[in-house]
C-alpha cells in the first residue's frame, strides 16, 4: 500500500490523529533501541545488499 492509498482509505483527518499521538509518545527506552536494532539489523543488511546488486 503506497502513500496514495493510505490516505485515500483512511483519511486526512485519520493521519493528522495518528501523526499527533506518535509526535505525543515518549522516546522509547534505551534497551528497547537495542533490542530493535538487534532484530531489524539483518533485514537491513538483506536491503542494502539487494539494492547494491541492482546497481548497473
Amino acid at each position: 500500500m503506497d502513500s496514495v492509498e493510505r490516505r485515500r482509505i483512511l483519511g486526512d483527518d485519520v493521519i493528522k490523529e495518528i501523526r499527533r499521538r506518535v509526535a505525543e509518545a515518549p522516546p522509547p527506552p534505551p534497551e528497547v533501541v537495542d533490542t530493535l536494532r538487534q532484530i531489524l539489523a539483518p533485514a537491513i543488511r538483506i536491503q542494502q545488499f539487494s539494492r547494491v546488486r541492482d546497481l548497473p
